[in-house]
């Protein structure tokens, strides 16, 4: 039964990360986040057959049905992994309250917290990647929701709670040291957008488990690093110690990783 959930809340995912693509595309354009999709070459309108999350683009083949330009492997990947961190987040939530919580208001109210949330930083990682750049709407309303949060949200479970000094502190004390490296380096070792990113992951996870998230971006993000350089082909061949690589995408993915299964790197 669970597993059959957790099926249905993937494709729950598919569907929102179809729309996440529709405002990652938009987003500080001049079109709306309204109105029917077309193609980003032809402009052609899409029939209802080519907007199915994840299995159009395996059925069209990755490419447009009228202008047979290719459609980009983002649509499927934010869709994809939209709807795995949706199921994980089913999973893991339904682990934390127990099985005589599940699909109770109070549930409800949490996944729709947690699901706004990733949903959110989903799109900071993506069009982090795209334009190498936060924005500021969307940096603060994430920090506004993890703030929301330290009174709402304890451990996956939803009561009301005065947060503690430190959690209060927690998103300050994360956000320090990448607003110290922006302001000593004028903005070359690290943008202040990941500062006000990692603001609202101090308070989303509290300050251990932001800091076990703050190791995992490191590490995952060398080791990218890394690779990108080992591997580079004619297409990234100016890839080089210099090249910028856009860290909120694995500020993310250490948040996600930490959030999902509680980890604790410090032992604190």
């Amino acid at each position: 039964m669970i597993s059959l959930f957790a099926v249905v809340f993937f494709i729950f995912g598919l569907i929102i990360g179809s729309f996440l693509n529709v405002v990652i595309f938009r987003l500080n354009t001049k079109r709306s986040f309204g109105g029917r999709s077309g193609c980003m070459s032809c402009l052609n309108k899409l029939s209802w057959y080519e907007l199915i999350p994840l299995f159009s683009f395996l059925g069209l083949k990755g490419r447009c049905r009228n202008c047979k330009s290719k459609i980009s492997i983002q649509y499927p990947l934010v869709e994809f992994v939209t709807g795995i961190v949706f199921a994980f987040l089913f999973l893991r939530l339904f682990a934390s309250g127990g099985q005589n919580s599940f699909l109770t208001l109070p549930f409800i109210i949490t996944y729709t917290y947690y699901a706004i949330t990733f949903s959110l930083l989903m799109v900071i990682s993506v069009y982090d990647l795209r334009h190498k750049i936060i924005p500021d709407s969307l940096a603060f309303i994430f920090g506004a929701l993890a703030f929301l949060g330290l009174f709402f949200f304890h451990g996956g479970n939803f009561y009301w709670q005065m947060p503690s000094i430190l959690e209060f502190l927690s998103g300050f004390l994360i956000a320090l040291p990448f607003a110290f490296f922006w302001f000593v380096s004028s903005g070359r070792w690290m943008g202040l957008g990941d500062a006000k990113l990692a603001l609202g992951i101090g308070w989303l996870l509290g300050f251990v488990g932001a800091l076990s998230g703050l190791v995992i971006a490191f590490w995952s993000g060398a080791l990218v690093g890394i690779c990108l350089i080992i591997f580079k082909s004619s297409k990234t061949s100016r890839l080089g110690m210099k090249s910028e690589i856009p860290f909120a995408p694995f500020l993310v993915f250490g948040a996600f990783l930490v959030f999902i299964f509680g980890l604790n790197l410090f032992g604190l």
